[in-house]
């Protein structure tokens, strides 16, 4: 008689735990939330480029760099997420930093190595971050302006437009999303880009 119950209440909440609240909860998220449901994709010309949650491989020179990433073997692979979970003194992660900086100093020419921002040379936790610190893309705005053939106060005020702030006015760090910037620049030209 016991034995019959137990089965019959885990039947039960198997049905309403495991396939009805679920269900439920994609339900009204898509009813109140329909963009993130689908996982914040950011369409250019009816196809899909990315999202505004990941971050992407930018190596053109008139395109911002997203943060490095230990995700996969090429970085920024979604199949593959996490760091490196290397410790501050793992020659791996020190020479991994040194040859990132090393790329940030060439990519930007007259920038001293006090000037490249911290999140320009580490991974971060995910290897996914789809965002750049203020200073990581004021790091890059000459060299994007130069490789456009735009001035670099028009590349700035598009930074700027593109700046989210901290969350409630104090949580967190401003953070600039590198896809829709890059995606901003080249709706100011014409010509044929990387994004398709």
């Amino acid at each position: 008689m016991r034995l019959m119950v137990a089965v019959k209440m885990t039947l039960v909440l198997t049905v309403l735990t495991g396939i009805v609240y679920p269900l439920a909860m994609v339900g009204v998220a898509h009813v109140l939330f329909p963009a993130q449901a689908e996982g914040s994709l950011i369409y250019r010309n009816g196809t899909v480029v990315g999202s505004s949650l990941m971050g992407q491989n930018f190596k053109l020179p008139g395109y911002f760099h997203s943060r490095p990433s230990a995700a996969g073997n090429n970085g920024y692979d979604p199949t593959s997420s996490s760091g490196s979970n290397l410790g501050p003194t793992n020659k791996s992660l020190i020479d991994s930093v040194k040859g990132r900086l090393k790329s940030a100093l060439e990519e930007n020419p007259g920038t001293q190595p006090s000037q490249v921002p911290v999140d320009m040379v580490t991974a971060s936790g995910s290897g996914l971050d789809p965002e750049i610190s203020p200073a990581a893309a004021e790091l890059q705005v000459a060299r994007v302006a130069k490789a456009r053939g735009i001035s670099q106060d028009t590349v700035r005020a598009l930074v700027s437009s593109y700046t989210r702030p901290r969350s409630a006015g104090f949580l967190g760090e401003p953070g600039v999303n590198v896809l829709e910037l890059n995606l901003a620049l080249d709706a100011q030209r014409s010509e044929p880009t990387a994004l398709k």
